[in-house]
Order: C-alpha cells, then sequence, then structure tokens
C-alpha cells in the first residue's frame, strides 16, 4: 500500500509555482494577484480561506482578503464582484462557500467574470471543461488529477466509482475521469444517494472516489483488492482529546481499507492540501492569460 501524499504533492506544485513568480519579477512582470471574499464566520471557511492567503505569501502572490458579516445584502455582495470583475490588478478571485441563506449562490457565481473565475464554478468554465476546451478545473478534482498523475496510477480503461455528485467535486471528477486524456479514459459510474445497492459498484472499482462526506462510509468489505482509493470526505467529528475538541474523518474507514489498497489518500493531508494548490495554480494561469488567450 502506498499513501498518497498530498500534503508533499502540494508543496512540490506551490515550490514550481513560487519559482515561476520569481521569473516573473525578474523579467519585470506583474505579479500575480488573487482575491477572496468570505461571508460570515464559520469556522471552516475562515481557516481554509486565511490559509489561501498565507500560501499567497508563501509563494510570492499578492493577495487581497474581503470580509463580510453575515449579514451583507446579496446587492451589496453583487456589487463587489463586479469591482474585482473590474479590477485589473486582480488576475483571480473567489467567493468562498457556503454562503447565507438570504443571498442567491448561482446568481453570486454567475456574476463572477469567466476569465477570474480561478474556483471553475462559473458555467462558461463547466460548459468548456466538459467540452474539452481549456478552462478553470474545480480545484479539488484537478487536486485528484494532480496526484493521480504524479504518482503515475493508470486510469486507462479503468473502472472508477466517484461517490457524491456535487457541482464542486463529484460530477465534474466523472466527467474529468471518462475524458480521453492522462488521467482519464476511466469507464466511470457516479453514485449518490439514491444509488440502491452502492457495494455492489464498489466492489468492482479500481478507483473509487469518493466526495460524501459521510465519515466511515466505505467500509472494507465494500473494496476489492489493488484498489486505489481516493477520500475527499472531510467530516469534523468530536474528539475530547484534542485540543480543538474535535477531528476529521474522512468517507473512509482507513484503517480497515488501507491494508486492501495499493494507493490510498489519507485524512487529513490527503487532497485536501491540494485544492490550494490548484487554485493558486489556476491564479497563476489567469495572470499569464492562459485560459482565454
Amino acid at each position: 500500500m502506498t499513501l498518497l501524499d498530498g500534503k508533499k504533492t502540494s508543496e512540490a506544485i506551490q515550490q514550481e509555482i513560487a519559482a515561476e513568480v520569481a521569473e516573473i519579477k525578474a523579467n519585470g512582470g506583474k505579479v500575480p494577484h488573487l482575491a477572496a471574499i468570505l461571508v460570515g464566520n464559520d469556522g471552516g471557511s475562515v481557516t481554509y480561506v486565511n490559509n489561501k492567503v498565507l500560501a499567497c505569501e508563501r509563494i510570492g502572490f499578492g493577495s487581497t482578503l474581503i470580509h463580510y458579516e453575515d449579514t451583507v445584502t446579496e446587492e451589496e455582495l453583487l456589487q463587489k464582484i463586479q469591482e474585482l470583475n473590474d479590477n485589473e490588478e486582480i488576475d483571480g478571485f473567489i467567493v468562498q462557500l457556503p454562503l447565507p441563506e438570504h443571498i442567491d449562490t448561482e446568481k453570486v457565481l454567475e456574476a463572477v467574470d469567466p476569465h477570474k473565475d480561478v474556483d471553475g464554478f462559473h458555467p462558461t468554465n463547466v460548459g468548456r471543461m466538459v467540452a474539452g476546451l481549456p478552462a478553470y478545473l474545480p480545484a479539488t478534482p484537478a487536486g485528484i488529477l494532480q496526484l493521480l498523475e504524479r504518482y503515475q496510477i493508470e486510469t486507462k480503461g479503468k473502472h472508477c466509482v466517484v461517490i457524491g455528485r456535487s457541482n464542486i467535486v463529484g460530477s465534474p471528477m466523472s466527467i474529468l475521469m471518462s475524458k480521453c486524456a492522462y488521467p482519464g479514459d476511466a469507464t466511470v459510474t457516479l453514485c449518490h444517494r439514491n444509488t440502491m445497492d452502492l457495494p455492489h459498484y464498489t466492489r468492482q472499482a479500481d478507483i473509487i472516489i469518493s466526495a460524501v462526506g459521510k465519515p466511515g462510509l466505505i467500509t472494507a468489505d465494500m473494496v476489492k483488492e489493488s484498489a486505489v482509493v481516493i477520500d475527499v470526505g472531510t467530516t469534523r467529528v468530536p474528539d475530547a482529546t484534542r485540543k480543538s475538541g474535535y477531528r476529521l474523518r474522512g468517507d473512509v474507514d482507513f484503517d480497515a481499507v488501507a491494508p486492501k489498497c495499493s494507493y490510498i489518500t489519507p485524512v487529513p493531508g490527503g487532497v485536501g492540501p491540494l485544492t490550494i494548490a490548484m487554485l493558486l495554480k489556476n491564479t497563476l494561469r489567469a495572470a499569464k492569460s492562459e485560459v482565454y488567450a
């Protein structure tokens, strides 16, 4: 069993980006700039956005954090998005999800200029991804592709079972794994909460990608020998022994499943760190106008 080390892979990607940024600076070019809009004070979102800002500092990006209370109006938020769309100093920006209930998430995501949509959530980028055109890919699926590629995991002709159909992970992951490319070229089955007899599908899978957020969903009896298991689920569960009062658990019963796998991601330290790395990579592409040339 080989552990797919997302932290190590993320550090390598960020070092590559930092080297390119240093070269841009040395040649007198414009330093990439990422902005983030955060609404409210959800602990997970605050930590995630702060980590993005710190990552920008490490690799030499410029960064801007715009933090609103959860009472911000939809109109005010849309106005700020338009300001960022029009600001030539900002190469890319993200609106951290989830948003409060009184704000229409779809309207907000559609307001972002596709050229600056480094989260890859705008319908234009989603459509371009489906059509196989250059696009900003959602960061988590893009990070999973990097893991598969950098660990040289064979995907061509393999049966890949994706569990979860969110627009952020599951749905784009199923599309990308079926593309005629590497990583990809797999036969993909997309499972979700209404799938009957989930173990029937997972036992056939050469590659399992679970993005549900249900701790311990995937048990040892659901996984065949030598499968590749990628666990996107990250759920806080109470743990009185931790200073924080909680620990992170994935969708996979790691201790029981790992011995059967050829490759597996841990939680934490698997897919999570790659999400930020790929967001930074998208921002660099935006600064270089690689997608919308």
